[in-house]
């Protein structure tokens, strides 16, 4: 089977050469599917093409000279003020409706005092560097020393399975090192894939997930797919923001899309 799709701007050609592969009981199905597929693809491209206008240059920086884990960083190096909307509403996402609530990755305390502003029952961080805890952490807890705050000092992979149970998980981290990004950041549909599952299995029945989600305006056919693989349903809600042209994380574009995935 060969299908051609052009336009003035591209052409896409698809040539399959196993007959088994998709394969329903007509053919007129299989040409439906097939069709469909460089339907969407071609629409994806469209608008890409679109969205592609509104980034920004960037300087990002994709090599890691020293591993993460405890390196001192500097404000802007653990999380860029243009994040702040974006972290107001995974918040909310995962803390409104209060209980207990875990937050992979403190970073410089933005969002944990942003979801501390929600009807809460406890707060449980999940923090490796040395340095933020005594920076941002421990300041942090006296200003809320009314409040149950507990730090699980450490990696995540080395800690979740000593966790219990939560109502809302937000996982906002990033790769320590360049193996961690070319895996789960080149090679994943989302950083936050690797830990789909342990949010699942750590998240009270209708408990609420939210992450980074590297989206612009709405859901690939993929991600959606991925977050149903461990969720019973999600919500979506696209963000404006303001982005610096030199912004060195791994965004350029002027919205993101903040997911709300529930258990």
């Amino acid at each position: 089977m060969k299908k051609i799709k052009r336009s003035n701007a591209f052409e896409i050609n698809v040539t399959i050469h196993d007959d088994t592969f998709i394969r329903p009981p007509k053919d007129s199905q299989r040409n439906a599917l097939v069709n469909r597929a460089i339907k969407e693809f071609a629409g994806e491209l469209n608008i890409l093409d679109e969205q592609a206008k509104h980034f920004v240059p960037g300087a990002t920086l994709h090599s890691f000279d020293l591993d993460r884990e405890q390196k001192v960083m500097e404000d802007q190096e653990i999380m860029e003020d243009w994040q702040i909307p974006l972290m107001k509403e995974m918040a909310k996402a995962i803390a409104e409706n209060g209980g207990d609530i875990l937050e992979i990755g403190f970073g410089r305390g933005v969002s944990a005092d942003m979801i501390m502003q929600h009807p809460i029952n406890s707060y449980t961080a999940v923090e490796c560097n040395n340095d933020v805890i005594k920076t941002y952490f421990e300041t942090f807890k006296t200003t809320h020393e009314n409040k149950k705050i507990q730090l699980v000092h450490g990696l995540w992979q080395d800690h979740i399975n000593d966790l219990g149970l939560f109502d809302g998980i937000l996982f906002h981290t990033y790769p320590l090192n360049d193996d961690e990004y070319m895996q789960y950041v080149n090679g994943s549909i989302t950083f936050a894939e690797h830990f789909f599952k342990h949010a699942s299995d750590h998240l009270k029945p209708n408990g609420a997930f939210t992450y980074f989600s590297n989206e612009i305006d709405s859901l690939s056919r993929e991600h959606q797919q991925l977050i149903l693989k461990y969720f019973s349903s999600f919500s979506i809600k696209i963000i404006p923001l303001i982005m610096p042209e030199d912004v060195r994380d791994t965004w350029w574009a002027n919205s993101i899309v903040v997911i709300k995935a529930i258990k």
